[in-house]
């Protein structure tokens, strides 16, 4: 029997509520269902469709989104509508039919841009890859939750791999120089996700690998100045960095010392020119935006 656990999440839009998994839930991508009749191919939404009160139902790789109709508040049922699902998921139930797609292959793009980093090529796609940022350093980390990023390591030249929204962000050794081999793995992306091949098989647990980097959503416990950091980064900084296949994260607030500890993944890890954007963009917007409550930011390579 799977351990398949939901946590409830709320969102700004208080009609709409977030029931986040502890495991993947479809290969990428994510699934919008208006009504019972559009979502034949998702058996867990039709069944959540039953419900009276349910309006929409958005799928991702690991949580599940519904809108309410007004004659109740989620407070009234938000317990029970979880445990539905997580009962649902351990009994091995189908979340989505994607194999039901897998003879129409889809029309992916995969382009490589440069970033501030010599070390790392960013390839980009128009296909969703993940929620859930992840960073893997060798191979052995892949092989336990990613077979794409298990695949992108096969390279001799790939050191580090970086999975974001629609992006991948490859981090290459010194022996080779990224105009020789880039075309190549931009190739071999592509046609892995053409294929519809699996691209996360389970997140990363921090229990069995404290090595791996997990980078998700704020936690909605988050509060005072360090909820407010959170969103800065997110609203400011994260939209800037992923630009040029880098990723930034919160992880800690020193109230007494007034320190910020940030996370630098992707492109943004080891990057020469990191240290003068932290210095520059981030620790001055966060004191400019928080009058007395930054004295410095520290960042952490992923």
């Amino acid at each position: 029997m799977q351990d398949i656990k939901i946590t409830i999440q709320e969102t700004t839009n208080n009609t709409i509520i977030k029931f986040n998994t502890n495991q993947i839930l479809i290969n990428g991508g994510s699934y919008e269902y208006n009504n019972i009749d559009e979502a034949k191919n998702s058996p867990l939404a039709q069944q959540l469709f039953y419900l009276p009160f349910v309006k929409k139902i958005f799928i991702t790789a690991n949580f599940i989104a519904i809108q309410r109709f007004d004659i109740l508040e989620w407070s009234d049922v938000q317990d029970e509508v979880a445990e539905q699902i997580e009962d649902y998921l351990n009994d091995k139930g189908i979340v989505v039919n994607e194999t039901s797609n897998s003879s129409k292959k889809e029309a992916i793009e995969v382009y490589a841009e440069v970033t501030p980093n010599p070390s790392v090529m960013k390839f980009g796609s128009n296909k969703a890859l993940t929620q859930t940022d992840v960073e893997y350093k060798n191979i052995d980390e892949a092989s336990k939750s990613s077979p794409l990023a298990q695949a992108i390591f096969n390279f001799p030249f790939v050191k580090e791999v970086f999975i974001s929204d629609n992006y991948i962000s490859v981090t290459k050794y010194d022996m080779v120089e990224w105009n020789e081999v880039f075309a190549e793995v931009r190739t071999f992306i592509r046609e892995y996700l053409v294929e519809g091949k699996t691209i996360i098989k389970e997140l990363p647990n921090q229990e069995k690998s404290t090595s791996v980097e997990i980078t998700q959503e704020p936690e909605i416990q988050l509060e005072g100045i360090s909820a407010q950091i959170s969103d800065i980064l997110d609203e400011y900084i994260k939209p800037a960095v992923a630009g040029d296949g880098g990723n930034i994260a919160f992880r800690s607030y020193d109230e007494e010392n007034k320190i910020v500890n940030v996370v630098l993944q992707g492109a943004c890890s080891g990057c020469p020119s990191s240290t003068a954007t932290l210095k520059n963009g981030i620790e001055s917007l966060l004191q400019e935006m928080l009058p007395n409550q930054v004295n410095q930011v520290i960042a952490i390579n992923g």
